[in-house]
């Protein structure tokens, strides 16, 4: 053990008798070399989207509530593509693992053609359905007609938003997470530059307020999905878009349906469990919703890093076991999963001291950050518990064994959360309490949970390399 790093010797914790053979050091620095461009394309996102809530903000919290409710929503339409990028990520790196420049391409050519096809699937059906799952939903009157306007635009431009996604899972399959952040970063602030434009009028161009938001998304999206396709049609970062690979195949879609479906099916599973919470939620009043959103951005904010390692992670595990390198994936999970606690958990420790200050600076309304501070105060340490699940998740992904994925996902939201915050929330009279106590369990159980089956190593055995 004295020969050891602490790296090293902490990871033996979690899988004991193996040591590393590679040096640590360089595995951390490759691991890092991915993550961090990802964290950064992330926070980029998640930048405009506080920036978004700001500037809504100035409107109302009734203006505040309609992307908040509206994510829900269409990530529960969109939750297919997700799936099918998963399987992307993970096909095209583990044949980048093998060496296979010829099925690195392949892949990326049935990537773009799931991806663009569940795209126009998505927005049809999001344009028919939304107006029902709102009435579903109990949105509260005064946020109603600003969700209804922004899901009509943003599903009308929902293929763009596909692109980007498609274009980013790509280019994570073959390790190369900073042309992605790059396009990131120059859309980002595009959109926050002509965000306020849109949402407040200047010049010849109108006050659109909410419709304005969703129409500067949808433009800059576009962007972004032009600008990598064009990168891929030539062929300069690891591999090329070919219109020959674009013909669906029975073989590839099999491969996309065995791995995409398990993770498509749990986000969307989630995804409908976070929309009938959102319910539960909005039947508390706007100013509890405006908290719930504020928080949950806030948040996600935090946990953006551990979003950006699992990402790395799935890539960095696929390439390892498509080597048929089981030690080295191990590795990658245990550091990725040391990083995150630290991170997190420090990011956690001040929301939970000074929630009531975050929350202000979004929305100066009392009642809001009244709310806002509870839930911090209940949920902030269950956070850092959901990172590590997070990365978790980008083992299992990595290794193409999406099916505890599924069942995970589906065991927080539908065993846990939702019927928690039920009984807690509505038929024990707990209020809004009851809803930040069920996200606090749901967290802490699952985390456990795939800890647990982490430790079964089932993982690194799911997908033959010499069959893909």
């Amino acid at each position: 053990m004295s020969n050891m790093t602490e790296t090293e010797a902490l990871s033996a914790d979690v899988f004991p008798g193996t040591v590393a053979r590679e040096d640590t050091r360089t595995l951390y620095g490759n691991l890092l070399k991915l993550a961090i461009p990802i964290m950064g394309a992330n926070l980029m996102q998640m930048l405009y989207n506080l920036a978004d809530t700001f500037f809504l903000g100035r409107i109302g919290a009734a203006a505040v509530n309609a992307p908040t409710i509206s994510f829900n929503i269409i990530f529960f339409l969109a939750v297919f593509g997700v799936g099918f990028g998963t399987a992307g990520t993970t096909l095209i790196a583990q044949s980048k693992g093998r060496g296979d420049q010829e099925r690195v391409n392949f892949y990326l050519g049935q990537l773009a053609v799931f991806i663009f096809g569940i795209s126009i699937v998505v927005g049809v059906v999001g344009l028919l359905a939304h107006m029902p799952l709102l009435r579903l939903l109990n949105v509260p009157e005064e946020s109603f007609e600003f969700t209804r306007q922004y899901l009509t635009i943003i599903f009308t431009g929902i293929p763009f938003m596909f692109g980007a996604f498609f274009f980013q899972s790509a280019m994570q399959g073959i390790g190369d997470g900073v042309t992605p952040f790059v396009i990131q970063f120059g859309t980002v602030i595009l959109n926050i530059i002509i965000d306020p434009i849109f949402i407040f009028g200047w010049g010849p161009i109108p006050r659109m307020e909410v419709a304005g938001a969703a129409y500067a998304t949808i433009l800059c999206k576009g962007i972004a999905t032009i600008a990598g396709v064009c990168i891929l049609l030539r062929g300069r970062r690891g591999m090329k878009l070919k219109l020959s690979n674009m013909r669906p195949r029975m073989e590839s879609a099999r491969l996309f349906v065995g791995i995409g479906m398990p993770a498509s099916l749990g986000q969307g599973i989630s995804a409908f469990g976070f929309t009938v919470l959102q319910g539960v939620v909005n039947g508390f009043g706007a100013a509890v919703v405006a908290a719930f959103g504020i928080a949950n951005r806030i948040i996600s904010l935090v946990n953006m890093p551990a979003i950006g390692m699992s990402r790395a992670t799935a890539s960095l595990v696929g390439q390892s076991l498509g080597a048929r390198d089981t030690e080295r994936a191990k590795r990658i999970v245990r550091m990725s999963g040391l990083t995150i606690f630290g991170f997190v958990g420090f990011g956690m420790i001040l929301a939970f001291f000074y929630g009531n200050l975050l929350v202000r600076f979004f929305v100066d309304d009392a009642e809001v950050i009244a709310h806002g501070a509870v839930l911090f105060r209940i949920v902030s340490p269950s956070v850092v518990l959901f990172a590590l699940f997070t990365v978790i998740l980008g083992a299992f992904e990595g290794g193409g064994d999406t099916k505890p994925v599924l069942v995970m996902h589906t065991v927080r939201l539908w065993g846990i959360r939702v019927p928690l915050a039920l009984v807690l929330a509505v038929w024990l009279g707990m209020g809004p309490q009851g809803i930040w106590i069920s996200m606090f369990v749901s967290n802490l159980v699952i985390a456990v949970a795939g800890f647990l089956l982490l430790r079964t190593g089932r993982w690194m055995h799911h997908l033959d390399p010499d069959r893909l």
